[in-house]
């Protein structure tokens, strides 16, 4: 997989993905015009929705109704490096879902691949051409 990121503006950047356009910009205050989220409020979208789509097939592939189905995300940051160092995803679970299925929603919803990639540590390699 390739993606071409470019610069529309001001401190914008795009990632063009395939037929799609991911624009992103930064808080005003930071240089940016706050027209779309920021990198990183993006990369923590990606780990929401990702988790998201694995709840959300858990209670497809059981046939279990999916309204009231939710996720959110708390993250903690270290004040000093804000480096991030926790993610919590809760559940909201909809009304009547069986409790036999309470642990392998999280267990399933635990296997984000976006998470996966993010423990495996994968190496980077930043190039000038």
């Amino acid at each position: 997989m390739s993606m071409q990121i470019s610069f529309p503006g001001g401190v914008a950047v795009a990632a063009q993905i395939g037929e799609f356009q991911v624009l992103t910009d930064q808080p005003e205050g930071s240089g940016g015009a706050n027209s779309a989220p920021s990198p990183y409020d993006l990369f923590l979208a990606s780990i929401g929705t990702c988790a998201g789509f694995f709840a959300l097939r858990f209670c497809q592939q059981r046939q279990i109704a999916t309204e009231g189905l939710g996720l959110s995300l708390a993250i903690e940051r270290d004040p000093e490096t804000r480096r991030l160092l926790k993610v919590k995803v809760d559940i909201q679970l909809p009304e009547g879902f069986p409790e036999k299925y309470r642990k392998a929603i999280i267990k399933a919803t635990d296997q984000c691949a976006v998470k996966q990639a993010i423990i495996a540590q994968p190496e980077f390699a930043v190039t000038a051409i």
